[in-house]
């Protein structure tokens, strides 16, 4: 592949920001900033410059080569995200960052992962057992609840059925509090007035840190230290003998209790989307299971020889990135290959702009998993990212992929959901990517 070079940075005036804003689809207004204005479109705005940043390169130089040089932004006032999840591996910076990260890393070794493959079989099995011939559902409701089962269960050591409506419906509200006050690429100062939209989000801020609070406590009750990643939290202590304080575990706790089942849940919905638009694909995919596992529930082992099934799942999250999203504050001038990003510049990286360039990827609009079958060798590094890079990947990768297919061989065996026709499939770019209006799924069995 012949990798053009980034283009020349193209400013423009602050009403195109406005519009990037305030326009109810980000998605479409980031996507003709990107194709109209280039590689890199500086947006003046009051007291700032935003640059959207396109080009793997680019993108690259910020998250891998140069990330001493940002942090995470501060605008405007009050962070929604630091209000929800406090400062947690997210939101947090610098020493504390890295010292969080290596405490939580056992978590996530290889060793750890393999013990939790078996917890997610086991809860794809029962969910797929309450499942009915012809009976219709909001499959990514369900696969909201089912993430949640399997994130507690494996990093919280205990099942929380009972609460998963309740923390869907508590994150839903969180979320949207922050896209209409702002969203992720702007917080206005309207996150501190007494509004209605804010005593909603304060409610659902305290629901879920009830329910991380009940978590705590009944471990610290039980004494138990099981290894996993409450465990690691609570029980931790520096070289100076001292634990975390109950704010500190509650800020990771929440982190990864919402990030880890938030994202998954949504590649997974997506994917069962993208499934019943294109039978030949949902063809080849039950082919492969029904050749692989020959009707038993899949393991981790197995998952080498599911090549079609990881494909699916790259190129769902290629379309549909649950992460559509990222900002960088610039602390000091970084160099990128044409021009520069100045101190006190905002940069943003889109996944979901790069992962629809047709420079990449050919036909990029349509679901065409064996494409990662033919990638070539010289594809840029950060023209696919859904988790992020550098020194800020996201911690639980290997977690999530290991979940979406292992969840989705389970499923997928058995049941091949079928969209409700007609039924509105709109993408709301909250602070992940979420269908808008749910996905109504007729529940059907593959044909034999």
């Amino acid at each position: 592949m012949s990798i053009p070079a980034p283009t020349a940075a193209v400013s423009l005036p602050r009403r195109h920001l406005l519009e990037m804003v305030l326009r109810r689809d980000p998605l479409r207004s980031l996507t003709h900033l990107a194709r109209s204005y280039g590689d890199r479109v500086r947006l003046a705005a009051s007291n700032r410059t935003i640059v959207l940043l396109s080009h793997p390169e680019d993108i690259r130089q910020v998250l891998v080569v140069h990330p001493q040089s940002f942090t995470k932004p501060r605008i405007r006032g009050e962070n929604q995200l630091s209000r929800l999840l406090g400062n947690g591996l997210l939101t947090s910076e610098g020493d504390y960052h890295h010292h969080q990260r290596m405490l939580l890393q056992p978590a996530f070794h290889r060793q750890q992962l393999a013990t939790y493959a078996q917890v997610m079989v086991q809860a794809a099995s029962d969910e797929g057992a309450t499942w009915h011939d012809g009976a219709t559902v909001d499959i990514a409701a369900r696969m909201q609840q089912l993430t949640l089962r399997i994130v507690g269960e494996t990093l919280f050591g205990t099942r929380v059925d009972e609460t998963a409506a309740t923390v869907h419906a508590a994150l839903g509200t969180a979320m949207g509090t922050m896209r209409r006050l702002g969203g992720p690429l702007l917080i206005s100062f309207t996150g501190r007035l007494p509004l209605p939209a804010n005593r909603d989000f304060q409610r659902a801020k305290e629901t879920l840190d009830d329910i991380i609070t009940r978590l705590i406590v009944a471990r610290r009750q039980s004494g138990q230290n099981t290894g996993d990643m409450l465990s690691l939290l609570l029980f931790s202590q520096d070289d100076e003998g001292q634990g975390l304080t109950d704010g500190q575990i509650r800020d990771e706790a929440l982190t990864l209790f919402l990030a880890g089942h938030e994202t998954t849940a949504n590649a997974l919905a997506w994917t069962w989307y993208l499934l019943s638009q294109y039978p030949d694909v949902t063809a080849r995919l039950h082919s492969e299971l029904a050749t692989t596992l020959g009707g038993r529930p899949p393991t981790l082992a197995d998952l080498p020889q599911l090549t079609y099934t990881h494909q699916v799942i790259t190129e769902a999250m290629r379309l549909y990135p649950p992460a559509w999203v990222m900002a960088r504050q610039a602390t000091a001038e970084v160099p990128l290959a044409e021009g520069t990003i100045h101190a006190g510049e905002l940069v943003i990286m889109s996944q979901y702009v790069v992962q629809h360039d047709p420079r990449w990827y050919p036909n990029p609009e349509a679901f065409q998993p064996e494409r990662w079958a033919a990638m070539p060798g010289d594809m840029p590094r950060f023209a696919y990212f859904p988790f992020g890079g550098g020194p800020r990947l996201c911690i639980g990768e290997r977690f999530a992929w290991m979940e979406a297919e292992l969840v989705l061989a389970t499923l997928a065996q058995q049941w091949s959901p079928r969209l409700v026709p007609g039924y509105p499939v709109v993408p709301q770019p909250l602070v992940t990517l979420r269908p808008r209006y749910g996905l109504h799924m007729t529940l059907t069995h593959p044909p034999s």
